[in-house]
């Protein structure tokens, strides 16, 4: 084949899409060529650096982007869901607050990652949520995004929830290591009783990779993250932050089994400011003073484990099919009571591709003082019959911490663009509070109808 020709054609073809979509298209194909031996390698090696310079001059001049920039991607995904909670409790001392409630609610998020030469990237996104405390005062809830529909069809925020910058200064196939600045996705990989997926922290992050083997690979994760920042007053110097370090290890043990180990420790450094009113107060569940600051430290240890085989296929499932044992276990030496947390589960499947779903099972025990409460999973809660003045919080339904219950999830996706999801939590507080001469029923059901449509 003419070699200025297969150029042209590799170049031109697909001039309109993205770097990255245009990267992988010429090295599969180029793959293609070498393995049919139309070319040979160091052909192949000399079309791929001619095809790149080619569409790299026209795909700046078309975009009006400097030289330096390589890619840049968009992305974004919008759920629309039904949200609806009912409790055990029928005390006629509650009824204001233990009616049965549905509600249909929205998240959307949009963002754009740009990476550029000299191994350099940055990427922003925007997220819909609801305000949090006195009109908004707080800006948007930080372990949720969902923003409920009322208020006569009112125009609805829209907040930054990521934005960094981040620099890889050692990027080779066996060691990798990178470091972020900014408001960024958690790096920490973990339970969301230890973290909600919505959780974006602020502050500087280090994730590193040393390939042991084609089997066997090592992370590190490791971030100092700003809670809150006091700019006046006796406790100015005393700004409340999170360290944390984890380290995890990915083996892959035959063709159909793969296992992960974890091991993790973080602090919360001055904790003592963070009391109700100094950050979004969402959760409930730490012990605190009668000032509303947290009695205990909070350095706990967090170990996660799974374990994953593969079957060659299953029912009305495309592709291969993973089988996912999980858990997580979890202690605070800070607090001397309440100071221990506990999951685990199963997952069948994976939904997100055509024609794949995914079958979920959690079960969670997660003690009031484990771990600081405005971390957890926020969809997570039970019924407070009555709740002590120190949290800040009235009778209700409240997520955090001192929970423990089931989580069974369902979700099925019929195009890539679009997952349907359904999700049951049914949980209740550990230690329920006695009312007169009985304990106040706690037990809440709450199940999530979810669609997602991504790109």
């Amino acid at each position: 084949m003419n070699k200025q020709l297969l150029t042209a054609l590799l170049a031109g073809g697909i001039a309109a899409t993205t770097v990255t979509a245009r990267a992988q298209s010429n090295d599969a194909l180029l793959k293609k060529l070498v393995n049919k031996g139309i070319l040979t390698k160091q052909e192949a090696d000399e079309l791929k650096k001619e095809t790149d310079s080619g569409f790299d001059k026209a795909y700046h001049a078309k975009t009006g982007l400097p030289d330096w920039v390589t890619s840049l991607k968009f992305s974004g995904d919008l759920r629309g869901r039904v949200d609806g909670l009912w409790t055990e409790n029928d005390s006629p001392a509650a009824e204001n607050f233990n009616n049965d409630r549905w509600r249909m609610r929205y998240r959307v998020r949009f963002g754009a990652v740009a990476t550029f030469k000299d191994q350099l990237e940055m990427g922003f996104r925007l997220t819909s949520s609801d305000g949090v405390g006195s009109g908004g005062a707080f800006g948007g809830d930080p372990i949720s995004a969902n923003t409920t529909f009322q208020d006569n069809g009112s125009k609805k925020f829209v907040y930054i929830d990521q934005a960094y910058g981040k620099w890889t200064p050692l990027n080779y196939d066996q060691w990798k290591l990178g470091a972020t600045i900014g408001k960024m996705a958690n790096p920490f990989e973990t339970s969301t009783m230890v973290f909600d997926d919505d959780y974006t922290p602020e502050g500087v992050a280090l994730q590193g990779l040393y390939n042991v083997n084609k089997d066997h690979a090592l992370k590190f994760n490791a971030g100092f993250f700003l809670l809150d920042e006091i700019s006046q007053g006796a406790d100015a110097s005393n700004d409340p932050y999170l360290i944390g370090g984890q380290l995890r290890w990915d083996a892959k043990w035959a063709q159909r089994l793969d296992s992960s180990l974890a091991v993790a420790m973080y602090a919360i450094v001055d904790e003592q400011s963070l009391t109700n009113f100094s950050v979004p107060n969402v959760n409930a569940g730490n012990t605190r003073l009668a000032n509303g600051a947290l009695l205990h430290d909070y350095t706990p240890v967090v170990v996660d484990g799974a374990v994953t085989y593969t079957f060659d296929s299953a029912p009305l499932y495309k592709g291969k099919f993973p089988v996912r044992a999980l858990g997580t276990i979890m202690h605070n030496p800070g607090a001397s009571d309440a100071n221990n947390a506990w999951e685990a589960g199963v997952a069948a499947g994976k939904a997100g591709k055509k024609g794949t779903w995914e079958l979920s099972y959690r079960y969670r025990h997660n003690e009031a003082d484990a771990w600081y409460e405005e971390f957890n999973e926020s969809d997570f809660g039970a019924f407070y019959q009555t709740i002590s003045a120190t949290t800040g919080l009235g009778t209700g339904y409240r997520a955090g911490t001192g929970t423990k219950g089931h989580i069974l999830k369902g979700s099925y996706s019929p195009y890539d663009a679009l997952t349907l999801s359904v999700t049951y939590y049914l949980a209740e507080l550990i230690e329920e509070p006695v009312v007169g001469a009985t304990r106040a029923e706690s037990g809440m059901s709450r199940i999530l109808i979810d669609m997602i449509w991504k790109f």
